[in-house]
């Protein structure tokens, strides 16, 4: 099969196309094969060397994928209500950048009704990792107020639209005007530029001094001391990536005073176990959504598969807005 693989940690120029041997499903898993691979702040620090690939998973980066089912483990499937033939689309813990694509039943999910495969492809990463940050172990809740730190990112793209499906006030943050604009116009009820404004003081403002119940943060360094400032009380600050620095210092009396959660988590390294419940909560809570279109793919560009290093450049430039996927 043609595969994207990183011959050597650096620039996107290391993501060069090749050919490796088919992969092959073993029990509960299946083969896919691929037309539309999503593209992933991960993959991209997975190609500079600062995320190890999980043991037993797959050197080809790539997290989530779409395509046909055409192998595997036939009862697995069959409790699954999956088939040979059936379009899904995947979360994995890697090789996704590729024409063939082994899958864990349990995190295949049928393309809804009505979605691209390049839209489909879209899902996964995002979906299962909003879910299990911002509604398991954020608990957010209708009525209450979620902060999203970048909201123009495929995460965050993905928070606005299903916390507000869940009915939620959602307030963001963004890089420029323009992108804040963006955010408005997924549904987002107020966006912060954090250029030119302190969301502290914006979002004070905003909740009239209550502050927000739930921050989807994926900044941390100095930025958990700024949220800690604009919680409301018993609010729960979710971590889950830490592009400004892993160091944090933070005023605890307020941790203490408000009954503060500070927590977080990364998704690819779960066992499978894990990642199959929140598929099974998506199937039920999210994809109807999805087939109403109440929740839209937002797709920033498409890229062959071959043009892997442009698709990074761009990930790596913030200048997209929602997702950036490989076509096959």
């Amino acid at each position: 099969m043609n595969a994207i693989e990183i011959t050597s940690y650096g620039a996107p120029e290391v993501l060069q196309a090749a050919t490796r041997p088919d992969p092959v499903p073993g029990e509960g898993e299946l083969l896919i094969r691929v037309s539309a691979s999503g593209v992933n702040r991960p993959d991209v620090l997975q190609r500079t060397g600062n995320y190890p690939v999980p043991p037993g998973a797959s050197d080809i980066p790539g997290l989530e994928v779409a395509g046909v089912v055409v192998a595997g483990d036939a009862a697995a499937m069959a409790q699954a209500g999956l088939a040979l033939g059936q379009r899904v689309c995947a979360l994995v813990a890697g090789g996704g950048y590729a024409e063939l694509c082994v899958a864990p039943v349990g995190q295949c999910l049928p393309v809804p009704e009505g979605w691209t495969d390049v839209e489909a492809a879209s899902l996964p990463e995002t979906f299962f990792t909003v879910w299990s940050n911002v509604f398991d172990r954020g608990a957010l809740q209708a009525g209450e107020t979620l902060l999203i730190q970048g909201g123009t990112s495929g995460i965050g793209v993905t928070a606005i639209q299903l916390a507000k499906a869940r009915g939620a006030t959602v307030i963001v943050t963004a890089g420029s005007d323009e992108k804040c604009a963006a955010c408005l116009a997924l549904g987002a009820d107020h966006a912060i530029n954090y250029k030119t404004q302190d969301f502290v003081a914006v979002v004070k403002e905003l909740t009239q001094g209550r502050g927000v119940n739930v921050v989807l943060d994926m900044v941390a360094g100095a930025y958990v001391a700024r949220e800690v400032e604009c919680m409301a009380e018993d609010g729960r600050i979710v971590i889950i990536a830490v592009q400004g620095g892993t160091k944090a210092e933070f005023n605890a009396g307020l941790v203490l005073r408000r009954r503060l959660v500070i927590t977080g988590s990364t998704l690819r390294p779960r066992p499978v176990a894990f990642k199959a419940k929140i598929a099974q909560s998506l199937c039920e809570q999210v994809w109807p959504l999805l087939a109403s279109r109440a929740v839209k793919p937002m797709v920033h560009a498409t890229f062959p598969a071959a043009q892997a290093a442009s698709a990074h450049a761009l990930m790596e430039s913030g200048q997209h807005v929602g997702k950036i996927v490989l076509t096959w």
